[in-house]
This record gives C-alpha cells, sequence and structure tokens, in this order.
C-alpha cells in the first residue's frame, strides 16, 4: 500500500481523536448500551438501538483514523533541508496578482485540507503551482475562471 503524506500537525491531530475515541466516547456508549439493555426488550427499544448505531459509527472512525495512520508518511518540514523551495508542509503566503489581495496557504495531505483555515491539498492546483518554488517567484495556477497569477512572498516551515 502507498504511503500518504502528512503533516506533523495532522498526525497528531488524529492521534488526539483516537484517543478521545477510545477513552472517552466507546465506554460512554457501551454504558449506554448496558442502561439500554437493563430497561427489557430490545425490539421496541429506542435507546438501545440509537446507542448501538452510535457504536458502530465509533468503531468505524477508530478503525478509519487506526488506518490513515499506518498509511501515513509524516513528514516534519521543519527539518527538511528546502532550500527556501515551497515544499509539502510549507507554509506559503501569497499575493495574486490580479486582485492585489494575500493569501496565506499550507500544503497538507488530502485528509487535513481545510480551505477555510488555509490549508490545501498537496493534489490541489495551488498547491501543484508553488511546489518548487521559491520567493519572489510567481506561480500561475489554473483555475476555472482562467489563470491566477500569485506571486510568493513568504516560504515558512513550521
Amino acid at each position: 500500500m502507498q504511503k500518504v503524506p502528512m503533516t506533523q500537525r495532522g498526525a497528531e491531530k488524529l492521534r488526539e481523536e483516537l484517543e478521545r475515541l477510545k477513552r472517552v466516547e466507546r465506554p460512554r456508549v457501551i454504558q449506554a448500551i448496558a442502561e439500554a439493555r437493563a430497561h427489557g426488550d430490545l425490539k421496541e427499544n429506542a435507546e438501545y438501538h440509537a446507542a448501538r448505531e452510535q457504536q458502530g459509527f465509533i468503531e468505524g472512525r477508530i478503525k478509519e483514523i487506526e488506518a490513515k495512520l499506518s498509511n501515513a508518511q509524516v513528514i516534519d518540514v521543519s527539518r527538511l533541508n528546502t532550500n527556501g523551495k515551497v515544499v509539502f508542509g510549507a507554509s506559503v503566503v501569497v499575493l495574486d496578482l490580479d486582485t492585489e489581495v494575500e493569501h496565506s496557504y499550507q500544503i497538507v495531505g488530502d485528509d487535513e485540507a481545510d480551505t477555510k483555515d488555509g490549508r490545501v491539498s498537496i493534489s490541489s492546483p495551488i498547491a501543484r503551482a508553488l511546489i518548487g518554488k521559491s520567493e519572489g517567484d510567481v506561480a500561475e495556477v489554473q483555475v476555472p475562471g482562467g489563470i491566477r497569477e500569485l506571486e510568493i512572498l513568504e516560504v515558512r516551515y513550521e
């Protein structure tokens, strides 16, 4: 199976969620199932069925996170020798030359992407255009409305 790149922060967030699911959510739903069972007839017991459904969701999410972590190649960008180039995990401040608006992006793995937070997927057009460039370079990004030119103002490795 192919390894999937993930930032240190992304792996940490998944580990925290996994820990919470195993130590808090799983015991809570097991307790809810036990209490619902104590109420008698399970066929018409809505609390029991809701708790079982939630248990299925929690167990599925635990398996999903464990699979993601086992297939992750965690990359600590602060330890890479990048010579100032944009690489996976880097934070980049760009100036859109058409709108004169600054944007800040961090290039992350597909599962970590959240455009509202400025985290763009390594496979996105913006990330692909920025990878390998340095401060002062202009990257051309193909977007649905045409081509956007982004001047790289700053590259950080956090």
